[in-house]
């Protein structure tokens, strides 16, 4: 058995980005109860030269709606980077899987071939579909999802596997 491009991009961004929207639901409950301005939360940082939480969740949906996009030979919308509350992270999560919901398996369909040219550090890059989807789109996506995940267990919110992966509340 085979796994499709599309499963292994398109439906993974998504369910992961619905995770990620119930590990802030769980951040934003926390701050109520415990008291806390939201905006420590939202510009907490692991370390000083990282970005903090709301920079995170904005590179977390345009690696999602980049990757998805350069798969299926389309161009990615852009959005402002602009979410300074829990709400407007939880919109542009929104606007992203609304997005994401606008591919079919189809136009994912045979990509693992396709020449995928992006511009990363002042010089220009290409390699096949499938190569940017496992060691490229995935990677950096998982890395800032994480690192937002971190952030917010870094500062005291009962986060566990369990929000990490289902979005639900740590058991």
């Amino acid at each position: 058995m085979t796994i499709s491009m599309y499963d292994a991009s398109v439906v993974v961004f998504m369910a992961r980005l619905k995770a990620l929207a119930g590990v802030l639901n769980a951040a934003e409950q926390n701050a109520v109860e415990r008291k806390i301005d939201p905006e420590v939360f939202l510009f907490a940082r692991l370390a000083p030269d990282m970005f903090p939480l709301t920079r995170q969740v904005q590179i977390a949906t345009d690696h999602a709606k980049g990757a998805s996009s350069r798969l299926a030979g389309r161009d990615a919308p852009r959005f402002e980077d602009d979410e300074l509350t829990f709400d407007d992270l939880h919109a542009r999560i929104g606007r992203t899987t609304d997005y994401l919901a606008t591919f079919s398996a189809d136009d994912i369909h045979g990509s693992e071939d396709r020449n995928i040219e992006l511009k990363l550090g002042g010089r220009q890059i290409a390699m096949p579909g499938l190569q940017y989807l496992l060691h490229f789109a995935m990677p950096n996506f998982y890395f800032h999802v994480t690192t937002a995940y971190d952030i917010l267990r870094h500062n005291g919110v009962p986060l566990g596997k369990t929000t990490f992966i289902s979005g639900g509340q740590k058991s």
